[in-house]
């Protein structure tokens, strides 16, 4: 027997070249329904939500344990046929391109049904997806009839954020070790290591000025790692992801010698953005800095650094070269906004269908959930 719905599909019309949003956008598109022969309808609805979960198990002994955790960010809704009796009335209810609402009785063919939504202006974090977590915005369309399986269907978009806190991302830095020598080798070595600041864009050179003695009885070769942390946090635990991105090694320093060692790491243009205002997922990285030592162990620095995603447009421009950035954080003093183009206007339709407030914003969180043995490992 043939169905009588024969397709529920959402879509969205793209906002950029990127396909990407970002706060206060508007996000537009369709719901597109296709019957066989005339159907009633109780409901049709468009739902647009944003969220961070997270979700792992865990054996201990015999007992397997769940680790799950939700951040609800904004849920927003309307809808284009509605059921007079579910008592549902504080939901907009859109109407069409000729000032009507849509009927709920649908005859055989195709029909597109348009929506708007605006991106709540919040502090959202990017869309993220990891081992054991996720931080989505979704659009799900939802097709309720008597005495039947609701239909749904559902997309995702590509949400950035572009909260940039420029006193933090501005920050230089500055560490300095030293370490005896001990069994096969004998001697001292020691490292000062300068960064010029604390964010970097994607495609951006990183550059790391160090000064290196080596007073050892062997060479020794500055080491070079960016690597990711993945965070998720549950139920007061942790689950830690690590993952080295990219490695250099640097020219080889003779014994009882010293020197400045400049070296310029090329952040790729797909590394992914650090993620640090989101309360049970972070994204972070660092850079380590060692000395390779035979037979010895390799003293290292840790550097807490922040992923930025690239500003619209630097796909096609050349990145700044390396040899310019000096010890100056960011020649302009008043770089760009991180904001897109501002939003096409509304179509006369959808403008006319509600006013689009941004609804309250959740209650005010912690920046993360209270932890329990951790460790210092990372």
């Amino acid at each position: 027997m043939s169905s009588t719905v024969k397709s529920l599909k959402v879509t969205y019309n793209p906002n950029n070249e990127q396909n990407t949003f970002t706060s206060g956008d508007w996000v537009s598109g369709q719901v597109a329904l296709e019957v066989a022969k005339d159907c009633q309808i109780e409901s049709l609805s468009i739902k647009f939500k944003g969220k961070a979960e997270v979700l792992w198990t865990e054996r201990h002994g015999q007992t397997t344990v769940v680790y799950h955790s939700k951040d609800k960010y904004f849920s927003l809704k309307h809808y284009f046929i509605r059921d007079k009796d579910t008592g549902n009335d504080d939901q907009p209810l859109l109407i069409n391109q000729n000032g009507e609402t849509y009927s709920s009785v649908v005859a055989p063919g195709c029909h597109v049904y348009p929506f708007t939504f605006q991106i709540p202006h919040q502090n959202l974090p990017s869309s993220f997806k990891g081992s054991v977590g996720k931080i989505v915005y979704l659009l799900e369309a939802k097709l309720s009839r008597s005495m039947r399986i609701s239909k749904k269907d559902s997309t995702k978009i590509t949400f950035v954020s572009n909260e940039v806190h420029s006193s933090e991302i501005r920050t230089p830095q500055h560490e300095s070790k030293d370490k005896k020598m001990k069994l096969f080798t004998s001697g001292t070595v020691a490292m000062d290591v300068d960064l010029e600041k604390t964010g970097f864009f994607q495609g951006e050179g990183l550059k790391v000025v160090a000064h290196i003695q080596n007073n050892s009885s062997r060479e020794i070769k500055p080491k070079y790692c960016v690597y990711r942390k993945h965070s998720f946090f549950a139920n007061g635990k942790r689950k830690l992801d690590t993952k080295d991105l990219l490695k250099e090694v640097g020219e080889p320093i003779p014994p009882s010698s010293s020197e400045k060692v400049v070296q310029i790491l090329n952040i790729p243009h797909d590394m992914e953005p650090s993620i640090l205002n989101c309360n049970n997922i972070k994204a972070e990285h660092r850079l380590r800095v060692y000395l390779d030592v035979k037979y010895a162990s390799d003293p290292e620095i840790k550097f807490p650094i922040i992923i930025l995603r690239a500003l619209q447009g630097s796909a096609v421009a050349p990145p700044p070269t390396a040899a310019g950035f000096g010890f100056e954080p960011f020649g302009n003093p008043n770089p760009p906004a991180w904001g897109f183009a501002p939003p096409p206007p509304l179509q006369p339709a959808a403008a006319a269908s509600q006013p689009f407030d941004p609804p309250p914003p959740y209650g005010a969180h912690g920046m993360y959930p209270p932890l329990m043995n951790f460790g210092n490992k990372y």
